[in-house]
């Protein structure tokens, strides 16, 4: 007795709930209208059913079949929008995409770049901050992006001369000068300025500093006082996962970096 008075109320709330759900994504939209159109179709078919008028019946049932296929063409955007929030990944999925966005344009843009044989110089700040060589430097805040990165480093820009610093994902600042390695006896002679300065970052902070040389189109990675050069595209992605191995927007760091190096 008491469940079949149950089983009206939990129809209720059902039907309730997914009426607020469909018109949170209509409501102050164009589509709005026809929603309205569509229950004002409904409440005459009701009436004309009610009175028993057989002629209109049978042409609001003829119209209605083929509404409902223009609603669906009509109503795609907002149902493909509906749909997609209806997704069951979890965050960290949606974070690890986001991560791995990241990752795929700063790669493609660094290995563009060492193509091209332009230099670069790369700081991608961990847990330690870099806020004291940010601010004797260009304050962007920007939003990383290939286009901007590659725009930065064009040597026709003023600001190509210099690093840039990396923070959540986007760019803190530009024209950053970095402190310069006092010892070199781990670097080659077709190491510069560039792989010294960014030693000298990896040797006072747990920054990861990507050089990319101008002479010779090679990539490197300086991080805890180790430089590694001719670092090839898989390789570069593993250790920065390795790094930054939750992809969150903070990009928390991984703490086994020296094991890893160890490898």
């Amino acid at each position: 007795m008491f469940f079949q008075f149950l089983n009206p109320l939990v129809e209720i709330i059902i039907i309730t709930i997914a009426i607020n759900y469909l018109l949170s994504f209509f409501w102050n939209t164009k589509s709005m209208d026809l929603i309205l159109g569509a229950i004002a179709f409904i409440l005459l078919l009701i009436f004309v059913t009610f009175f028993k008028l057989p002629v209109l019946h049978k042409i609001l049932i003829q119209i209605g079949s083929y509404a409902v296929l223009v609603f669906f063409i009509i109503f795609q955007p907002e149902m493909r929008n509906a749909i997609s929030k209806l997704s069951f990944r979890s965050k960290k999925n949606r974070e690890i995409t986001d991560f791995d966005k990241f990752l795929e344009n700063l790669t493609n843009s660094v290995y563009k770049l060492a193509d091209k044989r332009i230099g670069g110089l790369i700081a991608i700040e961990n847990e330690d901050t870099l806020e004291e060589y940010a601010q004797k430097a260009v304050i962007l805040n920007a939003n990383f992006s290939s286009e901007l990165l590659e725009t930065i480093f064009a040597t026709t820009t003023p600001l190509h001369d210099g690093a840039i610093i990396i923070r959540s994902g986007s760019i803190l600042a530009a024209s950053v000068i970095l402190p310069l390695a006092e010892d070199v006896s781990q670097l080659s002679k077709s190491m510069g300025t560039r792989h010294r300065a960014g030693l000298g970052l990896a040797n006072v902070s747990d920054a990861l500093v990507i050089i990319i040389s101008e002479e010779t189109g090679k990539v490197s990675i300086a991080r805890e006082g180790i430089m590694t050069e001719k670092i090839k595209s898989d390789r570069f992605k593993g250790i920065i996962k390795s790094i930054f191995n939750s992809p969150s927007k903070t990009f928390q760091p991984k703490f086994n970096l020296k094991e890893w190096w160890s490898k």
